[in-house]
């Protein structure tokens, strides 16, 4: 287990954090470029070598109902990884999180491909615009009533 002075030093590693020293020696540091409300990447790191990093967008970290993760058992390789993680699922848009590219076919072979756009979906035929959709949801709906299912 790392100690409380080593894990502050891989965490001031990374410069896009600020740090912020809040009660009983424990530390926060926060990603102020965040995209998100959520700032706060490691919270409540104690002297103890206790602290919780955010992960509430990373997949295979089980987290509590705020999405952190307890570190107090990292090790340096880990904690950096996870730390990197954090910040760039605040620092991506729902668009890069969640990349949607799918081809749809019909009976008949042809094909069309459902694409996320910025904040919204785009249905083409090669490069021909068929529609614009609000949600993935509204285009996948378009695509079964006109005959398409997806690959």
């Amino acid at each position: 287990m790392l100690s409380f002075d080593e894990k502050l030093a891989i965490i001031e590693e990374f410069e896009e954090l600020t740090r912020n020293d809040i009660s009983m020696g424990r530390v926060n540091f926060h990603f102020e470029d965040s995209l998100y409300d959520k700032q706060i990447v490691v919270y409540r790191l104690h002297p103890n070598g206790n602290g919780f990093v955010y992960a509430g967008d990373i997949e295979d970290y089980p987290t509590d109902e705020k999405g952190m993760v307890n570190i107090r058992a990292f090790n340096a390789q880990a904690l950096r990884s996870i730390i990197q993680q954090s910040i760039d699922s605040l620092a991506l848009s729902p668009a890069e999180k969640d990349p949607v590219m799918e081809e749809w076919l019909n009976e008949n072979d042809q094909a069309l491909v459902l694409m996320r756009e910025d904040d919204g979906y785009a249905v083409y035929a090669d490069d021909q615009l068929e529609g614009t959709f609000n949600s993935y949801e509204e285009a996948a709906e378009f695509l079964k009533q006109e005959g398409f299912s997806r690959l």
